[in-house]
């Protein structure tokens, strides 16, 4: 059985690698950044699953996941996306808490319990920040979606996800009474500095470029983020 740790490095390796960013390999030093570790420990704990046959990498090299390192991570992501919904859906815990005591509970390993889970949830797709669920196959469908930094101005989208879950950004959101399924529109976008003017439920605020860039939108109408002709 692995470690916490192990599962915890599985899982942000599955996260920076593939299905949700599009890449097969990152590097210790991002690692690192997204576990907020340093990077020689790190390169240890990647030379550990590299003996356990999880990842792929050699020294000053790129890391990968292996077939088996991939399953498990997903697993780990599965139980985490679970819980969350779980404690928002059900115990009407804040989308800014959920994070925190999932972190905990993704390692329970009863595959009985995380399917009961799933069962009791209605097999949700989505957890309450937008983020996709794998199934119990490991297998996961990220529909296509883009950035509200994308939009037009005077164009609408409907919020589909958040791309930072930190706690801080979540209040904020609440602060602003935005969340998932609201609709935004672009009403002024400042050239020198990005800052933009948006309306959310008739109310405007003006907003950075690290706010716009870390909310997930689709069309209103139709529910695509390219192709579209509403």
């Amino acid at each position: 059985m692995l470690s916490f740790t192990e599962e915890n490095y599985l899982k942000a390796l599955v996260q920076l690698t593939g299905f949700e960013v599009g890449s097969k390999e990152v590097g210790v030093n991002k690692l690192a950044s997204k576990l907020n570790v340093k990077p020689a420990t790190v390169t240890d704990m990647v030379k550990r699953l590299k003996e356990k046959s999880f990842v792929n990498y050699k020294k000053y090299g790129k890391i990968s996941l292996t077939d088996s390192g991939e399953k498990l991570g997903m697993f780990v992501v599965r139980r985490h996306r679970l819980w969350e919904t779980f404690l928002h859906d059900q115990l009407d815990f804040s989308w800014n808490e959920v994070h925190e005591l999932a972190e905990d509970l993704e390692h329970i390993h009863s595959e009985k319990l995380i399917n009961g889970l799933d069962k009791l949830l209605g097999y949700p797709s989505f957890d309450p920040h937008g983020d996709a669920i794998p199934n119990s196959k490991g297998e996961i469908f990220i529909p296509f979606r883009k950035t509200l930094s994308e939009v037009e101005v005077n164009e609408s989208c409907r919020v589909v996800a958040v791309k930072d879950n930190s706690s801080d950004f979540l209040q904020y959101l609440d602060k602003l009474g935005l969340k998932i399924n609201d609709t935004i529109k672009i009403i002024q976008l400042e050239e020198f500095d990005s800052l933009t003017t948006i309306k959310i439920n008739d109310k405007q605020f003006v907003v950075s470029p690290k706010f716009t860039e870390n909310i997930y939108v689709v069309c209103p109408t139709c529910g695509k983020a390219k192709n579209c002709t509403c």
